[in-house]
């Protein structure tokens, strides 16, 4: 069985092609590393069935297949799906996947953010003041 380090060590990705790539390699080591991203990537998280790594390319969400089994190879990369969410990190992914890999929880870039916050203090004492209950 091959187990390969996909974190967000510098093993993840490298900039030494002029642009963030994200690479495999084996774990614990030693071994070569293998391209995972074509056109550039970052934030790089692996499914949970291990079969697919999902990483960014600008407000492109990506998805490589990938085999680990007897020895690691990767697909062809696909957008997943595009949008304007909030700006890649170098370091630390802002998104995580669901655990069947169909669904992802992110934060979408909006211009519109609130101006000013409503603070309720005694939340329950002014509900109950408005919706009192009458037990019978």
């Amino acid at each position: 069985m091959c187990r390969l380090s996909l974190d967000q060590g510098e093993e993840l990705r490298s900039n030494e092609s002029g642009k963030f790539d994200v690479y495999v390699r084996p774990f614990p080591g030693p071994g070569g590393k293998w391209q995972i991203s074509t056109d550039g990537g970052l934030q790089p998280v692996w499914a949970r069935s291990g079969r697919e790594i999902f990483y960014r390319n600008g407000n492109k969400m990506m998805a490589v297949p990938v085999d680990v089994d007897p020895v690691f190879s990767a697909g062809k990369p696909s957008v997943l799906f595009e949008g304007e969410f909030s700006a890649p990190d170098y370091i630390a992914s802002q998104y995580d996947v669901a655990r069947d890999g169909q669904s992802f929880v992110m934060i979408r870039q909006d211009e519109t953010w609130p101006t000013q916050i409503h603070v309720v203090q005694n939340w329950f004492e002014e509900l109950k003041a408005k919706v009192p209950t009458n037990p019978r």
